[in-house]
């Protein structure tokens, strides 16, 4: 008998599909500061105890997040070869939403259109022109920064509803297909879709010839700073620029300069290198700018589709099979 803990607040019917899996798992949930890890050999959970000596039978560890930065001094991390897991690809679909309606938003002017609202008025003729012309999106080339399975599912959103041309850029591109998660019908697993794939040393490159990018890396030491003033500088100045990767990957108050100086046309950020943000945030004041306060990876349905995704990790663990989403220390995602 295997002994499963969770410490996240699943539902009965969510700890049930995990008892379903096989009968040779016991499954508990408890408190993650109260829970007995002493004989637990999987463990579920979002604050793993730093104290590995409370988990001395532990084999593998499903961590209930994407991204393993906030892990990275963790002794889990640091002093242990245990297998960790994550929930990346969970949220994929709504991020990627998040990034195609802020793009939308941004190229059709809806920020003017709020504040001329707000107004209560409506702009005079010879206004509207130039107030409200919109960016063209289709056949617009596409350039995404790290190529997981957010980008993955934005670059098919973007290709099939606009027509869009997706040059990709991440560690490896000679790594095309994505073995992890992926629900059916979603993200590009196989790597099809982009024409053009790139490697970290041709950031220039994507920078220069894309009409809108995407920041969808995660953070490590390479993507810390990824983004600053000379690789902005880069940018066509109708171009747009948004962030759903990590904060630190960019260096803010260079982006709200390229905004506010008409060096790009404008940006979308969710992610913040400090959250909140600090008030008086040089982001806040512009326009052609939406912020929002890190919520495009919302999901009502997020624990069960976490639940799901665990259910079949355990099946794969009992059967000795790869397990989906496990962890590279050395490229630290």
């Amino acid at each position: 008998m295997a002994n499963v803990l969770v410490t996240m607040r699943f539902t009965e019917p969510q700890l049930d599909r995990l008892r379903r899996v096989s009968p040779s798992l016991s499954v508990a949930c408890a408190e993650a500061e109260r829970a007995d890890y002493s004989a637990v050999d999987v463990l579920y959970a979002g604050a793993p105890p730093r104290d590995l000596a409370r988990a001395p039978a532990l084999k593998w560890v499903q961590l209930h997040m994407a991204g393993v930065n906030a892990l990275h001094d963790h002794p889990l991390y640091t002093a242990s070869a245990l297998p960790l897991t994550t929930t990346s690809g969970v949220h994929a679909a709504t991020i990627a939403e998040y990034a195609l309606a802020v793009l939308l938003a941004l190229a059709h002017r809806v920020p003017r259109m709020v504040e001329w609202r707000a107004r209560g008025g409506w702009p005079a003729d010879e206004q509207r022109w130039p107030l409200f012309v919109p960016t063209e999106l289709r056949g617009a080339t596409l350039g995404i920064i790290g190529y997981g399975s957010i980008g993955r599912e934005l670059a098919r959103m973007a290709t099939s509803a606009l027509g869009m041309r997706v040059v990709a850029l991440k560690r490896d591109p000679s790594r095309r297909a994505d073995p992890d998660y992926c629900p059916p019908g979603t993200g590009d697993p196989e790597g099809r879709l982009p024409e053009a794939w790139l490697g970290p040393h041709e950031l220039p490159a994507l920078l220069q010839r894309s009409d809108v990018v995407v920041m969808a890396a995660p953070l490590t030491p390479e993507t810390r700073g990824m983004i600053g003033a000379a690789e902005l500088a880069r940018m066509k100045p109708s171009a747009y620029f948004i962030n759903v990767g990590r904060g630190a990957s960019v260096d803010e108050a260079a982006l709200a300069r390229a905004v506010r100086e008409r060096r790009i046309a404008g940006a979308a950020v969710d992610v913040f290198a400090q959250e909140p943000p600090a008030a008086g945030h040089p982001l806040y004041a512009l326009d052609d700018v939406i912020v929002s306060p890190h919520v495009s990876g919302f999901l009502p349905s997020y624990d069960d589709r976490c639940s799901e995704l665990f259910a079949e990790n355990l099946r794969r663990w009992l059967a000795g099979a790869p397990l989906l989403n496990l962890v590279d220390r050395a490229r630290g995602y």
